[in-house]
């Protein structure tokens, strides 16, 4: 073989090398939320509708059963410096990717929770927007938005918490809600 040969090849499997770390890096983001959404997760639908209470039905993204009550979770992928807070109708994102305006999730994320709370009226039941780690809320950040490392503070499953216990304590309204729920079509 040629020097350029032998070149050639090396640039091509460095191409190949760094491509392969790149969208490694990238599914780790994605499956970090996953991840911890799984892990703080008693009992989870992902996916679903329910009776929105006034005749329809509301698509929620993640419903976890916590050692806490029932969480509803709204995920949104962006990462960089995201400028968000409670009574901005925009939120803003600036990453890798350039900037992203997308609409408030909170009210959203609100008409969630109360059809959640139509379904099981004696529970706790909270909700939560959660961001990829490397989002960025360094000018504030709502109550309601959380970091997959928040929420291991949060809802952490602690020895005291023995799963079978709080299965047992929510079993009927959480089986209420898998009764309700209905696939989704993402």
């Amino acid at each position: 073989m040629t020097r350029t040969t032998i070149g050639g090849i090396a640039l091509a499997l460095l191409v190949l090398i760094i491509a392969g770390f790149w969208l490694w890096r990238r599914s780790r983001r994605r499956s970090t939320v996953e991840t911890t959404l799984a892990e703080i997760a008693v009992e989870r639908l992902r996916d679903v509708f329910i009776p929105d209470g006034m005749g329809g039905e509301i698509h929620i993204e993640h419903l976890l059963l916590t050692v806490r009550g029932i969480l509803v979770v709204n995920v949104k992928p962006y990462v960089g410096v995201v400028f968000a807070s409670d009574r901005m109708d925009q939120w803003t994102a600036i990453g890798p990717k350039g900037r992203s305006v997308f609409p408030n999730p909170l009210s959203a994320l609100y008409d969630r929770i109360a059809a959640v709370r139509q379904l099981v009226r004696d529970i706790e039941v909270a909700g939560i927007v959660v961001f990829p780690s490397l989002a960025d809320f360094s000018k504030g950040r709502p109550d309601d938005v959380r970091l997959p490392e928040d929420l291991l503070a949060d809802y952490a499953r602690t020895d005291e918490a023995d799963p079978s216990r709080v299965t047992g304590a929510f079993a009927p309204h959480w089986e209420k809600i898998v009764a309700a729920a209905k696939p989704g079509t993402s």
